[in-house]
């Protein structure tokens, strides 16, 4: 039989950190900026591809967000 009492295995970690309410206001805030920057950009990408078979501009936002509101919390 094993003995654990010495040696308990920890606890799993969550994936990535707490993420407060200071977090989800910088990531309102840079999400609500980058959305007409990301917009004319689609646009442009739209008239010289000359397709809509691509991510559109909520969800570029959304991205531009996300990897910038991290930035501000690690430095």
């Amino acid at each position: 039989m094993t003995d654990v009492s010495s040696n308990t295995p920890m606890p799993p970690r969550t994936c990535g950190r707490r993420r407060d309410a200071e977090f989800h206001l910088y990531f309102a805030l840079i999400f609500i900026f980058a959305l007409p920057f990301v917009t004319l950009r689609w646009m442009r990408d739209v008239a010289r591809r000359r397709t809509l078979n691509m991510r559109g501009p909520l969800a570029l936002a959304w991205a531009e967000a996300d990897r910038t509101t991290p930035l501000i919390f690690s430095a």
